[in-house]
């Protein structure tokens, strides 16, 4: 099996695998070429041997990346036509979309667990007899 961190995460509504050194296409996100990123919505995660699933999220592991480029996708065709009518209309649209690129996971150790204490709540007051709960004892 494979030593390296491989993750899927969750980057503005879209799932993506997230590797070390990869690079990703992820919908536009409002950040400066060159600025970090922080994947904390991580939906699976794997480091050797070390696997964990989130339900929804894994609890303490991000991503680490960096803003490389914002660019946008190759042209999409978009071609409507009504026969018989006469109307055709013929546009073109390109989807911008920004490039990240994956420097490293920030996962946290979990250290041992300690017992909890005890912390039994005291037992519920007695419920006040209403009008309505006399009459029907």
């Amino acid at each position: 099996m494979k030593s390296e961190m491989y993750a899927i995460g969750e980057v503005a509504g879209d799932q993506v695998v997230l590797e070390s050194g990869k690079r990703v296409a992820v919908p536009k996100l409002d950040l400066e070429e060159g600025q970090e990123y922080i994947v904390d919505s991580i939906l699976y995660y794997r480091n050797g041997d070390d696997v964990k699933i989130g339900n929804p999220t894994v609890k303490g592991v991000q991503v680490s990346t960096v803003v490389v480029a914002q660019k946008r996708l190759p042209k999409v065709i978009v071609f409507k036509k009504k026969r018989r009518k006469g109307y055709k209309v013929k546009k073109g649209h390109r989807q911008p979309y920004t490039f990240l690129e994956v420097k490293g996971v920030k996962a946290e150790k979990k250290t041992a667990a300690k017992p909890k204490a005890d912390t039994k709540k005291a037992a519920a007051p007695a419920k006040k007899k209403t009008k309505n709960t006399a009459e029907k004892e």
